[in-house]
This record gives structure tokens, sequence and C-alpha cells, in this order.
């Protein structure tokens, strides 16, 4: 009998758990990012700007930091980008044995651009670059908001050699189309000269703001409630497959490329009635990713299902159900439109709110 916890079971099962999560006090050998890492529970980290708002709110380790650039007149958005990169370069290089064993299949840390620009492609490729050549590590990912506009900045920053966390995704329309992207910016390495196999990249697909806002157009008590997410999430999977099967795919892999892999985002459960660990333990699948906030990781070291493949499979009866969602008048491409514009809306008002964090903890 295996003395694994769920955690460490996932990872076997061809599944990374990523921590959504960073704060300064975690980082530093033996501290508690540290003791995930070598314990094998997580195998990488993402963070944007509303976990860096609570960690300079709760953790007094960035005063050191914080007070002298205040004294030197830095304002509040300075010393936030100032904070974020300090933290996502002290996360990298603890992740960067589990990159370097891993041959850069995971240990990836991901910093978000900043999101007010997320419809505008010329901004955000700027910004991506320059948090690029800034933290300088192989194994940091660039957050890129999957707009239509973000599309063509995946393909330029793929090309440029980047790697990229393509998040806010809600539909399968629109992971097709992130999928899109990646392979023309590979392409288009290709054709530079330039080689593949150190370029990484996941698409990041919301699974829990589906079920928030679809349950509340189904009737009370129906037995979609809870479900439509999942296999929302597991139709992703589908196409993932369907691509990575293709001879556009396939010439890719031949020169070293790395499939962009599905990243379920927003796994924690809103909704009290459903199971905590509801879409960790239904979403397990190779070639896959999850990142958790802590409260979720928890639960699913604690009482996680035992692993098993829910996406290979699954994919014919996720889709099943999401055709029934229209005989309910539920849209659900209208759903998913709605999501990516709350999503940016709420990425924004996030990283204003970590901005006015800094401000309060500098007077």
């Amino acid at each position: 009998m295996s003395d694994k916890n769920p955690l460490q079971k996932i990872h076997d099962a061809g599944q990374a758990i990523w921590l959504d999560s960073i704060k300064r006090s975690y980082l530093g050998e033996g501290a508690y990012l540290d003791r995930l890492i070598s314990a094998g529970e997580i195998h990488g980290l993402t963070s944007n700007p509303a976990i860096f708002a609570k960690a300079v709110a709760e953790d007094d380790t960035y005063d050191a930091q914080v007070d002298p650039m205040v004294e030197q007149g830095a304002d509040a958005r300075e010393i936030l980008w100032a904070v974020m990169k300090d933290d996502i370069v002290a996360a990298c290089d603890q992740f960067a044995a589990v990159y370097e064993s891993s041959d850069g299949a995971d240990g990836y840390v991901s910093i978000e651009v900043d999101p007010a620009h997320a419809f505008d492609t010329e901004r955000t490729v700027s910004e991506a670059l320059s948090l690029w050549q800034e933290i300088d590590r192989p194994n940091l990912m660039v957050k890129v908001p999957g707009t239509e506009p973000g599309l063509a900045a995946i393909t330029r920053l793929i090309g440029e050699g980047l790697n990229v966390n393509v998040t806010l995704l809600f539909s399968v329309d629109r992971h097709r189309a992130v999928m899109d992207a990646y392979m023309a910016g590979l392409e288009r390495r290709r054709d530079a000269g330039g080689k593949l196999d150190h370029i990484a990249s996941v698409a990041s697909f919301f699974v829990s703001r589906v079920d928030a806002k679809v349950d509340g157009l189904l009737p009370e008590g129906h037995d979609l409630r809870g479900k439509v997410a999942i296999a929302n999430a597991r139709a992703a999977y589908g196409a993932f497959l369907e691509v990575t099967a293709s001879d556009r795919w396939q010439s890719l892999a031949a020169d070293g490329a790395k499939p962009q892999r599905p990243l379920w985002a927003s796994t924690s459960t809103k909704d009290p009635s459903l199971p905590d660990t509801l879409y960790v333990d239904e979403l397990v699948g190779p070639q896959t990713v999850n990142t958790v906030p802590e409260p979720t990781m928890d639960a699913t070291r604690d009482h996680g299902a035992e692993p098993t493949d829910n996406l290979n499979g699954r994919v014919d009866e996720a889709l099943a159900l999401l055709a029934r969602l229209p005989e309910l008048g539920v849209d659900l491409g209208q759903v998913t439109k709605e999501l990516e514009t709350e999503g940016v809306e709420k990425f924004v008002d996030s990283f204003e709110e970590a901005v006015a964090t800094v401000a309060g903890a500098a007077d």
C-alpha cells in the first residue's frame, strides 16, 4: 500500500499540481515553499495581483524593501512591481531544481502582465518582453490574457522564445484559437532558425467560475448543477487531444516542441454544497496542470480522492452534457463571453487593489 498522499499520487498520474499563492515568508531554504517542493507535492507556482495584494497586507517581511523605497520617493505602483519581480525571481530559483530534473517539463513560476492592457496587443507584448528580460530566468512564465488581441501577442512572444501562461480561458473555441496561436509562434521561431525545445506554455482554462454562473441559470435542484464546468474542461481537453494528434503538431513535436498543456485554474469550490476537492478530483489526467490555492491544496492532501484519469474517455460524455444546455435556455457561448469580460475586469481591479495595498503599507 502506497504511503503517498493524493497530491503526490496526482503527479504520478501525469498531472502537475502548481500552487496558486506566493508571499515572501514562504521563500527561502527550509521555508514553506521549499518544504512543499521537497515533499513532491507541488511542481510550479502561479501568481496574480490579488495574491500579491494579500501577501503585502499580511506579511511584514516586505517592510525591509518597501520602507526604503518610500523614503526614496517611489510611488506605490513602482514598489508593487519591485516586490512582485523580487518574489518571482526567488520563486524561480527555488523551482530551478524541479525545472532541471524534469527537463523543462515543470518548475515554472508565472507573473502577470498588467491586465489593464488585456485588449492591447502592443502593450502586452512590450510588457511581457520587459518582464522576461528583467527577471531573466528560464523557468519564468509570463501570463498573457487569452483575449482576441492576446492571440497575436501569444504568437509573437512564443516566436521570441518566451514561456507563456495564457490565462482567462473559458470557452473551448477560444482554447482552440490559443493552441493555434501557440503553434503559429513555434512555426515562426522554427522558420527563423530558432530552437523549440526550451519553450513551454500552458493554457489556463478557468473552471469553477463557469459553474458559479451557469448554476444560477439552471432550475433549482437540476441534475446539471455543479457539472457544467467539469464537462467544459473535459471538452477543452478533447480539443487538446485533437490538436496534439494533428500532422501540424506532430511536425513541431518532431523538432522538439513541448505541448501547450491545459492548466485548470479557478479550482477552488465556490458552492459550499459541493465537495471542496471537486475540481481537483474530477480533472486529473495526463499532460495537464492544476493550479490550486492553499485551502484546496490542503483539502486534497487531507481527503482528496484516489487519483484516476478522469479526462481520457470522458470527452464524449462531456460533449453530450453540454449539448443539453440550449434546451434549458443556457447559452454557454454567451456565458463564457461574459466571464472573459468579467475576468479581465476582476484582474484589473485586483491590480489596482494591490497598488492601493502597497500605498497603505507605505503610509
